[in-house]
């Protein structure tokens, strides 16, 4: 079962063998794919690669994968690669002293043991074919890579194999995801062995608000219920076995700190005896004395190098400053716990009936009140118990004293997202807009907002500039910030000005009645859309705009107040008339998240066309 396809390196790939079928929406096509896995006991896995791949064009470089990380725990037995021409032959051998070797983790010498080899080729033409083989050796089985039958977007699949072996007394187990409607065989299902092939697995093309792929297409994890992880056997069949397992035998002892840093922190608290208050002296501390440093998945394990270490070097990673964290915190008697999870704006949760190693990320979780406030500890300028659009609405777990628990992270609730607009604006007799806008921003629109404080001035004018896209000849004035980290408000107050806002024709004047919050969402025509579609995050936008009518002029035709409410949320708009040539305008968008099939989407577009073309009303005035 072992033996890896010895013919590839013989066999020359021509890329007229390729199916026609295969090419369609292809920037690349695997040729195969196939991994072998060999736990040999629970400290002892082995790991060979094999993968062919055609690459069609620059798009279809970043699919050749061709890299292995290394650390003290894991050691790269064997690499190399060869490089074929359209025709299949042979243009280049590769072997491992020409892959690159660098550093996985910049900026940091605590982990210069973390590593990477990766290829790093540039091709002379396309098409071409790269075979790379690869053979590593870990001691860590905690981590058992998932199998991905179809690896992204624009990427079609001749053929497929995963094999694994592995001793029956270690509690080997898998979960399949999205098998259906693919060409995938189980060949071998046994109590030492687990083999698929797949075939002829066509290349999709994104669709706007899909799914992550990993929520679509084939995959399966692995895990062990008897493991070992930097050095230490772990055994456990329950959440709760495992966080315990994980806090007495991986955290226990990463947390001592000097003693001058623990009295300078009970100095810094002081009398207060809220613990909650006590963690925001403590978060405000770490964030204004570390950085954050990335380390790579797959590098480093889940032992956070030592508080000390931190403390002393002002850097870390996620795990690392999570860590710090949590013993400064037990200097000043207030309880933390590790919480592991998946960090991306897309949410994905920890796999609650399957336990084992997972995740990509930690924070730190306060209880209090039967609640947690979540923390995370590589932002320099998060609010204290923020969540962002990082961390935010899914499963993770939560390592306490007692064993790990499964509890669900601070959901936003759609209508908690707000963006508030007050404002005004006027037009001369010329047609020019000169107007001042304040825009307050909460819940999650707070995460995208508050980065806008952080740009450049040539940055922050592209930024306005794309954001009010639809006012030609936009000039930006006095711009000042407000961000209230306390009630998690972020407020930008933006004087601006544009030239012939208002289109002149003969003895009229036109122009939208709304300049500052204009729908963007362009929703594309897909016709026979295949995945279902998801809105991640809901949101509410109200606006209210005094608008000053140029003198001389009177109203010939005002937009008519427009409502529309269905599934996907609500709209409403109103157009008030005042005294002395002055409107008021209100706005309110409500959107709903949630996931739907395929066959709504077309509803959904309808839904945001409607708004983008309300949005875009217009009110015609004729000069008196």
């Amino acid at each position: 079962m072992f033996t890896l396809v010895s013919s590839a390196q013989k066999n020359t790939y021509p890329i007229t063998a390729i199916k026609d079928s295969l090419k369609e929406n292809a920037d690349a096509v695997v040729r195969l794919d196939q991994m072998d896995i060999a736990i040999v006991s629970q400290k002892n896995m082995n790991i060979k690669i094999q993968r062919v791949i055609s690459v069609f064009n620059e798009k279809g470089l970043s699919d050749i994968d061709a890299y292995q990380h290394y650390d003290k725990t894991t050691s790269i037995k064997n690499i190399e690669a060869i490089v074929y021409d359209a025709f299949g032959t042979e243009i280049k051998k590769i072997k491992r002293k020409d892959f690159r070797d660098q550093s996985a983790v910049s900026g940091s010498t605590l982990f210069s043991d973390n590593r990477v080899l990766y290829l790093d080729y540039t091709p002379v033409g396309y098409p071409f074919t790269i075979v790379y083989n690869s053979e590593t050796e870990t001691s860590n089985t905690a981590f058992i890579p998932q199998w991905y039958f179809l690896g992204g977007y624009y990427l079609s699949v001749e053929k497929c194999v995963l094999n694994v072996t592995f001793p029956n007394n270690l509690g080997f187990k898998k979960k399949e995801f999205h098998f259906s409607g693919f060409n995938i065989k189980k060949t071998i299902d046994t109590d030492t062995g687990l083999s698929y092939e797949a075939f002829n697995i066509l290349a999709r093309k994104t669709e706007d608000l899909s799914p992550s792929s990993r929520d679509l297409y084939p995959r399966i994890m692995m895990g062990l219920e008897k493991f070992h992880l930097e050095g230490v056997d772990g055994t456990a069949t329950t959440w709760e076995d495992f966080g315990k397992w994980y806090g007495d035998k991986i955290l226990t002892g990463t947390t001592e700190l000097p003693e001058e840093t623990k009295t300078k922190i009970k100095a810094l608290v002081g009398n207060e005896k809220d613990p909650v208050e006590k963690a925001k002296i403590i978060y405000d501390y770490v964030q204004k004395k570390s950085r954050y440093v990335n380390i790579a998945i797959g590098i480093g394990g889940w032992k956070p190098m030592l508080a000390s270490d931190v403390d002393r070097l002002g850097y870390g990673d996620c795990k690392a400053l999570s860590n710090y964290t949590k013993a400064l915190l037990q200097a000043v008697d207030v309880p933390s716990y590790n919480t592991i999870l998946y960090g991306d704006r897309y949410k994905s949760n920890i796999q609650s009936d399957f336990v084992s190693m997972q995740g990509n990320h930690m924070i730190l979780a306060i209880p209090h009140d039967d609640k947690y406030t979540f923390l995370e500890c590589t932002s320099q300028d998060d609010p204290f118990g923020y969540q962002g659009t990082f961390t935010d609405d899914r499963d993770v777990l939560v390592v306490k004293p007692e064993g790990g628990v499964i509890v669900r992270t601070k959901i936003y609730e759609d209508k908690g997202n707000t963006q508030i607009d007050k404002g005004n604006y006027s037009i001369d007799e010329n047609g020019n807009l000169s107007g001042h806008l304040s825009i307050a921003s909460e819940g999650s629109q707070y995460s995208s907002k508050s980065r806008t404080e952080t740009l450049q001035p040539t940055e922050k004018e592209a930024h306005y500039k794309e954001y009010w896209s639809n006012i030609n000849n936009l000039k930006l004035g006095k711009i000042t910030f407000t961000n209230d980290k306390q009630n998690i408000r972020f407020t930008e107050d933006v004087y601006v000005s544009a030239a012939n806002y208002g289109v002149i024709s003969a003895n009229k004047m036109i122009f939208p009645v709304d300049a500052f919050n204009q729908s963007k969402s362009n929703v594309k025509r897909i016709r026979s859309r295949k995945n279902p579609f998801q809105i991640q995050r809901g949101y509410l936008d109200t606006d209210e705009i005094e608008i000053n009518l140029p003198v001389g002029f009177s109203i010939e035709f005002l937009p008519s107040d427009f409502e529309l409410k269905g599934k996907f949320g609500e709209y409403k708009t109103e157009i008030i008339r005042k005294e002395n040539n002055k409107l008021t305008y209100k706005r309110s968008m409500f959107l709903n998240k949630g996931k739907y099939s395929n066959k709504e989407y077309d509803e959904y577009r309808l839904f945001m066309e409607q708004i983008s073309r309300n949005d875009n009303a217009k009110i015609i005035l004729t000069k008196n």
